[in-house]
């Protein structure tokens, strides 16, 4: 019973840190943003591709949040993701070093925790009888 609840707390303290991450990056898109316009000019996107991530990050992480739905999971951690991961392609092929992108790196650490504490808790719960 200890060895789930130390699963649990580990996977909310991942959880709640990839959703901030994705709740600020996000919402800060939905607001007049000079800096995000000029990133997304330099890695060659447009910035309708912003809004478009931003409303995709906050359905992710409504589908993260509510309980149930594991398909539905699976999509959102898999869309942050290539979120990241796309992002963090389109940097370095724009030139930037890895330095300047690493951010995204301890996103993808957050989206990874998050998961596989998602499936180890729910895996304690099946074996223990909990679910």
């Amino acid at each position: 019973m200890k060895n789930i609840k130390s699963k649990k707390i580990a996977y909310w303290i991942f959880t709640i840190l990839l959703i901030i991450l994705m709740l600020f990056s996000a919402v800060s898109s939905f607001f007049p943003n000079p800096q995000g316009e000029m990133m997304m000019k330099h890695i060659g996107y447009p910035m309708s591709v912003l809004k478009l991530l931003s409303v995709a990050k906050i359905l992710g992480i409504i589908a993260i949040l509510i309980p149930g739905y594991p398909r539905l999971k699976e999509w959102a951690y898999a869309g942050f993701a290539y979120d990241l991961m796309g992002a963090l392609h389109a940097g370095l092929a724009a030139g930037d070093s890895l330095i300047t992108w690493s951010f995204l790196i301890l996103g993808l650490v957050f989206v990874f925790g998050s998961y596989f504490l998602y499936h180890a808790v729910k895996r304690s719960k099946e074996t223990t009888g909990l679910a």
